[in-house]
């Protein structure tokens, strides 16, 4: 079991600063975080999130220079929302500044409004995503590119810097079934994409775990197909707050309010919220009932050191045991 972290950079709370971000996650790489991943979420979705995040492209260029060894990346970026060929070099650029330290973590987005607000319409997003991959994978891997496509042609164009990680940072993509069908209408096309271009999976946290086990199944049955040699990991990724030994749950209440309109009944369903074992009982079964999942990206939800220490100290022990 590996772990990362998803950074609390609610853009409608109060802002933390630079130095306690760097400083949070430079404590983060001496506990055994291996990645930092943030949201790309242009506007609040109520009641679910009550606030949108930080914009990730600047954040994780600023993270990149108070940083040394942890990965950072997107968890995740939505793709069909921005221009393929300015986000190659923009990521690229990324990538040289922190060293090779990138992870370009996308997926096809959801929200009606957010798609109407750029100009692109939501039926076109999965359609969209597969294109742009093809592009940005191509720019960041040669020269002299040609692209004739369904919504971007191009002839002979070079780019530059090209990542440090070649051929490409490692690719972590989002989707697969959810409870809300309406959600994904396609999702055969979802999980090819995944099993082409995947060096990652993170399934939906909504989805139930026959829901994740059924989609790896189909997951795996495309990887052959397309003769990859290999399958992508898995990643399970959650909201997580631990309390304290005897701390009864409404003590977390402040903190879930800084990002979510929804009850605490949702919160302690859903999420995780309670002392360590509780909290590492959750994840567990969470793992296995999906048969496995080789890292988990926990979301505390502040950038207070007591829950990263908690976290590292209490609950990262016994998963990797």
């Amino acid at each position: 079991m590996r772990f990362g972290l998803r950074l609390p950079t609610f853009a409608g709370s109060p802002p933390t600063s630079l130095r306690t971000m760097g400083a949070y996650l430079r404590r983060a790489e001496d506990l055994g975080f291996e990645v930092a991943v943030t949201v790309d979420r242009l506007l609040t979705t109520q009641p679910l999130y009550v606030c949108s995040w930080l914009e990730p492209m600047s954040l994780l260029s600023a993270l990149a220079g108070v940083t040394e060894r942890i990965r950072l990346g997107t968890m995740i970026l939505v793709l069909p929302l921005h221009n393929p060929m300015y986000l190659a070099k923009a990521w690229a650029t990324l990538d040289v500044l922190s060293g090779g330290r990138t992870i370009f973590g996308v997926g096809a987005g959801w929200n009606e409004q957010e798609f109407a607000l750029i100009g692109v319409p939501r039926k076109q997003r999965g359609a969209r995503l597969d294109e742009s991959l093809e592009i940005i994978r191509a720019l960041w891997a040669g020269n002299g590119v040609t692209h004739h496509g369904r919504f971007y042609q191009f002839e002979n164009v070079s780019l530059d810097p090209k990542p440090l990680q070649q051929p490409c940072p490692p690719i972590w993509l989002g989707g697969g079934t959810q409870p809300n069908r309406a959600l994904v209408t396609n999702i055969q096309a979802v999980l090819g994409r995944i099993a082409r271009y995947a060096d990652a999976w993170v399934p939906p946290a909504s989805a139930t775990p026959e829901l994740v086990r059924g989609d790896w199944e189909n997951i795996l049955t495309y990887a052959a197909r397309f003769q990859r040699g290999t399958h992508p990991a898995r990643v399970y990724s959650n909201f997580v707050h631990v309390l304290k030994r005897g701390e009864r749950p409404a003590a977390a209440e402040p903190y879930f309010r800084r990002f979510s309109g929804m009850d605490p009944e949702y919160w302690r369903t859903h999420y995780l919220l309670g002392e360590a074992e509780e909290v590492v009982e959750k994840i567990s079964r969470r793992i296995e009932a999906c048969g496995g999942m080789e890292w988990a990206v926990l979301n505390p939800l502040s950038f207070e050191p007591e829950q990263l220490e908690r976290l590292a100290g209490e609950v990262m022990p016994r998963l990797a045991g």
